[in-house]
C-alpha cells in the first residue's frame, strides 16, 4: 500500500511539473534524453561572472520550477545550490543548462526526467541559469 501511495505521489509531482504542456508532441521527441555529464570548466571561452540575476529569480518564481526544485533542498529534482556547485558559471554551462530547461532531460541527477519547457525563450532560460549558478556555495 505504501508503494502505491509513493508511486501516486511521484506521478502527481511529475504531472504538476508538466503544467499541461505537451512538449514531447510539439517537439517531435520520444521524451528519452541522453545522459550528459557535467562538462569540464571552459578555459578558452570568457567565463561569465556568477552574478545573481534578479530577472532570473523572478522568472523562476513566476514559473512552475518551484514545483520540482527548491533553492537549498532536493525535492523531485536537485536543489539550485547543488546545480550551482556542480556547474561552473561559464558561457558553455549557461548554454547547456538553458537548453536543459527548454528541452528537458534526464540522467544527470537520477532517473526522474526534467519536463521540457519549450515556451521559455533562450534569453529567459539563460537568465534563470545565471541566477541558479550565482547560488554556488563551495
Amino acid at each position: 500500500m505504501k508503494k502505491i501511495f509513493a508511486l501516486l505521489s511521484i506521478c502527481s509531482i511529475i504531472y504538476a511539473c508538466n503544467s499541461g504542456e505537451k512538449a514531447a508532441e510539439t517537439q517531435g521527441t520520444s521524451g528519452a534524453e541522453a545522459v550528459v555529464a557535467a562538462p569540464a570548466p571552459d578555459t578558452t571561452a570568457s567565463a561569465t561572472a556568477a552574478v545573481g540575476s534578479a530577472k532570473g529569480e523572478q522568472l523562476i518564481t513566476s514559473s512552475d520550477c518551484l514545483t520540482c526544485h527548491k533553492v537549498d533542498a532536493k525535492l523531485v529534482g536537485p536543489s539550485y545550490i547543488d546545480v550551482a556547485n556542480k556547474y561552473p558559471a561559464t558561457d558553455a554551462n549557461i548554454d547547456l543548462l538553458a537548453g536543459k530547461i527548454i528541452q528537458g532531460g534526464s540522467g544527470s541527477w537520477g532517473e526522474i526526467p526534467m519536463t521540457p519547457h519549450p515556451a521559455v525563450s533562450t534569453d529567459d532560460a539563460k537568465e534563470m541559469v545565471k541566477y541558479i549558478l550565482s547560488l554556488k556555495t563551495n
